[in-house]
């Protein structure tokens, strides 16, 4: 009679360890891949060793993304550019194209660092990083040049007026950890008064 009620106990033991080892992977499947998670996740770059002028790029979410640092001399040319006339959209007011905390004409967190996807408005090609003034035709005061239909943007994403581009570049959400750390994917935390 002891006997019994050992089967019983060690069947039961048994049926749950094997329904625990075929439940876990089956929970798991539920759970996004290791290339899903890393295709939305937050990317972290360290801007310590970008010269001003430099740019470089990311990706994020399969996107390539430009960080770079202006210089003044750059600063200058955007600010004479915002009251030009033109620039399609010189004060950066459609608001699909940054997020609600990133505003001005500058379309940045920090006037020195530009952040923007980097992605013709047009067909999504990429455009080139043109820095000279006059490389890409006299009045060219530099920016971003896209060489299959000939879209023009400046140091801030935002597009020329008589381009096919119909939009500036677009701003990711971003967020300074430190003077030198800048993390794209996640808006800053909001200040409290």
């Amino acid at each position: 009679m002891k006997r019994r009620p050992f089967l019983v106990g060690a069947t039961v033991v048994a049926g749950g360890v094997g329904a625990a080892f075929t439940a876990v992977p089956f929970i798991a499947s539920w759970l996004p891949s290791a290339r899903a998670r890393a295709a939305g996740a937050p990317v972290e770059v360290d801007v310590d060793k970008l010269e001003p002028g430099q740019q470089l790029t990311v990706e994020w979410r399969g996107k390539p993304v430009w960080v770079l640092r202006r210089t003044p001399s750059i600063l200058e040319r955007l600010a004479t550019l915002t009251d030009s006339g033109r620039l399609r959209d010189p004060l950066a007011e459609v608001a699909t194209q940054q997020p609600a905390y990133i505003t001005g004409p500058l379309r940045s967190l920090e006037e020195e660092y530009l952040v923007v996807v980097a992605i013709c408005t047009h067909l999504g090609c990429v455009p080139l990083f043109r820095p000279e003034p006059g490389s890409v035709g006299d009045d060219w005061p530099g920016g971003y040049f896209c060489p299959c239909h000939g879209s023009r943007f400046d140091f801030a994403g935002r597009v020329f007026k008589a381009v096919p581009a119909p939009i500036n570049l677009e701003v990711p959400p971003y967020r300074f950890l430190s003077d030198h750390q800048i993390e794209i994917g996640v808006a800053p935390k909001p200040t409290t008064s």
